[in-house]
């Protein structure tokens, strides 16, 4: 996959490209059970990098007739935040390779970064009100 034109899903069979406005990424998941967060917020659950079950966020920038920017990856369920964190952490490094860099993060858990030209993608846990767990692919 070539992540800096954009991604690509498997389950549902869809190319997001980088460029695309919310208009457009309605008409390509309208099909496919997604829902409209908020302006400028959209997610859907689906299957991508090889086997990898998740939701799906797509951020964009301007909120309001803006492009997309941001990807996020999350579950409904973290009742073991090791085995979703490692889950995570094994389809990114498949697929994109080992990280730029890693450094110590929140209770055990490494923070990772992968630098490409045009895009990063963050994954880590912090503490806000309780463990949160951060996969994130941006567009820089």
């Amino acid at each position: 996959m070539n992540i800096q034109e954009g991604f690509k899903i498997d389950e549902p069979d869809i190319f997001i490209p980088w460029d695309i406005d919310e208009q457009t990424l309605a008409q390509k998941l309208n099909v496919h059970n997604f829902k409209r967060v908020t302006t400028g917020y959209y997610t859907i659950s689906c299957k991508s990098l090889n086997g990898l079950n998740c939701i799906l966020g797509f951020h964009f920038e301007p909120r309001e007739n803006g492009i997309l920017n941001e990807l996020e990856f999350f579950r409904t369920d973290y009742s073991d935040p090791k085995k979703s964190f490692n889950d995570f952490q094994s389809h990114f490094v498949n697929e994109f390779g080992n990280p730029t860099s890693e450094s110590n993060g929140t209770e055990g858990f490494k923070n990772y970064v992968w630098n490409f030209k045009t895009v990063q993608i963050v994954h880590y846990v912090f503490d806000r009100f309780g463990l949160e767990e951060h996969m994130r692919i941006k567009r820089i």
